[in-house]
């Protein structure tokens, strides 16, 4: 089902008690500084039971993760209100409280790719949300997102451009120990061991692969090379100058 809120939407799954996929437009030039107040809560449109509440992040190291982050939809003369929409569960997902360079890179993209069209168009959307995999390890009765997804799309020269991105909190082990790590986890009632972030500039058709979602005209617009596309090579990213974007064509 879909969820409007303030300058974004929700894509919402009950039966995963999450979000299957986000949307939301940034003004980059009219973006607004509001208070943050981590004033989560339930979305009164769904019954509380269907959404993943505050007892799935109590006492563990699992954070509310924003899906539409905070700052992107704050904008306009309803600023103030797209801020607070922010903050419904149903606009999060369990991620880990370990911030390491995987993680800041994550959430920066979308000041990074604002940055970069500046010059270009200062309107940017983003698609955000989980992998939605049937082996997601279980936990208080949510079944915990090892990998996250988000694609960008934005005006460059007069065309649309996108590009795409998973965060992988996989454990770092290998698939066998990974698995009997979980399930130990799960039979404890502890939180999935969930490893260091890492994230990944990949293939905008991965992104349809791993999700199952139409991304439109999306793929075709994907500015990863496509040598890159063919080898369906995910390339980790260390820093920002890893990203691989457009390069201008105006005055050609």
């Amino acid at each position: 089902m879909i969820l409007p809120y303030t300058n974004f939407s929700v894509v919402f799954r009950p039966d995963r008690r999450l979000a299957a996929a986000t949307a939301v437009t940034i003004d980059g030039a009219n973006l607004i500084d509001v208070p943050r107040n981590d004033d989560w809560r339930f979305d009164p449109r769904l019954p509380e039971a269907q959404q993943a509440g505050h007892p799935v992040y109590e006492d563990n190291p699992l954070d509310k993760g924003h899906l539409v982050r905070r700052l992107d939809p704050v904008w306009g003369a309803e600023a103030s209100t797209a801020n607070s929409d922010t903050f419904h569960y149903t606009n999060a997902a369990p991620q880990m409280d370990i911030f390491n360079q995987g993680k800041k890179l994550w959430q920066g993209l979308e000041n990074f790719l604002l940055d970069h069209a500046e010059d270009f168009d200062r309107k940017l959307t983003v698609f955000t949300g989980p992998v939605l995999e049937d082996s997601d390890p279980p936990y208080r009765g949510v079944q915990v997102p090892l990998r996250f997804w988000k694609v960008a799309a934005f005006m460059h020269d007069g065309d649309l451009a996108a590009t795409a991105y998973v965060l992988d909190q996989s454990p770092d082990l290998t698939k066998d120990a990974a698995a009997q790590a979980m399930a130990e986890a799960a039979r404890a009632g502890d939180p999935p061991p969930l490893g260091a972030f890492r994230t990944f500039q990949v293939p905008m058709a991965d992104i349809a692969n791993l999700t199952g979602l139409d991304l439109g005209p999306l793929p075709a617009a994907d500015r990863l090379p496509a040598g890159v596309r063919a080898a369906r090579r995910w390339t980790l990213l260390e820093s920002y100058d890893d990203i691989t974007m457009p390069t201008s064509q105006k005055g050609t």
